[in-house]
């Protein structure tokens, strides 16, 4: 049996002690390659287009284009494979995050976070899950909405069991999670994450957080 290739990864970071440590971690994973490493925005797009990843370690703020405008540029070009952007952040980022969250990323993590939560969540970003603390993400995505002063209400084109999922997927659960939650498998969860983005037009679970912010299924 063939084994599955590692996941490719690219670290986009203006401290080149954190590109080094983070390296340090994706390296002694197995199931993980480092294929390139950027210290700005535009520099990590052309790594991108150079190494095709499956996962982008992105920090927000860079000189010459910051992490928001680089994810919003990758995940726009069609020939670029759509690679899981997962935000590398601090507490005090969340201007920076609510715009990084809308332009596309799969989630974010702290950079205090330890090297196994690293490794956990590029593993669920690159499975099509959300890394999201539920904590930081009330903060940044209720404020976000404030500031738009949205009501979104096509919760009606949900049905009671995709709310349901969308509740769990907003609390920050993995697939997996959400059906310990909802007794279900997680190959039921993931088709009613389909269903959801499909009937609401939108590309990413991230997305599908907001919406629920939006539409006041969650509130703070």
């Amino acid at each position: 049996m063939t084994e599955p290739r590692p996941l490719r990864v690219v670290i986009a970071d203006d401290q080149a002690m954190i590109r080094y440590g983070l390296r340090m971690i994706c390296d002694d994973a197995d199931d993980l390659e480092v294929v390139g490493e950027a210290g700005d925005g535009q520099a990590a797009i052309a790594q991108v287009r150079r190494t095709h990843p499956d996962v982008v370690l992105m920090d927000v703020r860079m000189p010459n284009l910051d992490g928001i405008q680089a994810i919003a540029a990758i995940l726009a070009d069609p020939t670029l494979g759509s690679p899981a952007c997962l935000v590398l952040t601090t507490f005090d980022d969340e201007d920076y995050l609510a715009g990084a969250l809308a332009a596309g990323a799969s989630g974010f993590l702290l950079k205090d976070a330890d090297p196994e939560s690293l490794l956990v969540a590029i593993r669920r970003v690159a499975a099509g899950d959300s890394v999201l603390d539920p904590a930081v993400t009330a903060r940044v995505v209720s404020g976000y909405v404030a500031q738009r002063r949205v009501r979104d209400d096509r919760i009606g084109l949900l049905s009671a069991r995709e709310i349901e999922v969308l509740r769990a997927v907003a609390d920050g659960l993995s697939n997996v999670d959400v059906g310990l939650r909802l007794y279900c498998s997680e190959a039921t969860v993931k088709s009613h994450v389909r269903s959801m983005l499909t009937k609401l037009q939108m590309s990413n679970r991230v997305q599908l957080v907001i919406f629920a912010y939006e539409s006041r299924l969650i509130s703070t």
